[in-house]
This record gives structure tokens, C-alpha cells and sequence, in this order.
């Protein structure tokens, strides 16, 4: 039988999964690291990397981008409050609202499946 080119497909997915997570989460880290100062900025920054990357491999695309849009929302909010020193501060707060809120939002959206599927006549 020919290979239709389907099994390169998933591999790839999670590649990008996992870099998506090492870039989200890495910059997480920093931006805690930065708030904390000292030595602490590497050990904030490699902790992050390697949830980022725990994180994609487990297919975590939707906590992720919560996190990102956070991330974004909260560094223009600060920026635009209290000015560009605080951007560090507002972009971690809003990361960490993003996941909270991502992991809410997806346990919902996981719940509805389920019921969706258990519904008589549902598919």
C-alpha cells in the first residue's frame, strides 16, 4: 500500500506544540525572574522552559495560548496605566490570570463534550 504522508502529520503537530510551549512559557519565566531580580532570573527562565516544554508534549495548545493572550493583555494594560517600567509586572499578572482563566474555560469546554457525547442520540 502507498503511504498517504498522514504519519509525518503528528509528529510535526508536536514539534510545534512543544516549541510553542518552550517560547510561551521560557518568556513566563523570564518576566518572573525579572520581577524577582538577583540570581534568580536563570533558575525562573530554564523552570519555565522545561514546563513549556512538559506542557506542549502533553498537548496543552489551548492552555497555552490563554496564557499568551494574558501575557499580551495584562503588559498593554500596565503599559498603558502605569508606563512602561511596569510592564514586566502587568505581563506576569496577566499570565497568570490567562492560565487560570485557560484551565476554567477548557474544563468547561471538556464538560460540555462529555455531555454532548453521553446525550441520547448525541454524537
Amino acid at each position: 500500500m502507498a503511504n498517504s504522508g498522514t504519519e509525518h502529520v503528528a509528529p510535526i503537530k508536536k514539534v510545534i506544540d512543544i516549541l510553542f510551549g518552550v517560547a510561551v512559557m521560557g518568556t513566563v519565566g523570564t518576566l518572573i525572574g525579572i520581577i524577582m531580580g538577583g540570581g534568580i532570573m536563570p533558575l525562573a527562565s530554564g523552570a519555565g522552559l522545561v514546563l513549556g516544554g512538559v506542557i506542549g508534549f502533553m498537548g496543552g495548545r489551548r492552555f497555552l495560548a490563554s496564557i499568551l493572550v494574558g501575557t499580551l493583555l495584562g503588559g498593554s494594560l500596565a503599559w498603558l496605566i502605569a508606563g512602561p517600567e511596569r510592564i514586566s509586572v502587568g505581563a506576569g499578572a496577566g499570565a497568570a490570570m490567562g492560565g487560570f482563566l485557560g484551565v476554567q474555560i477548557s474544563m468547561l469546554l471538556d464538560m460540555r463534550a462529555a455531555k454532548k457525547k453521553a446525550a441520547p442520540g448525541g454524537v
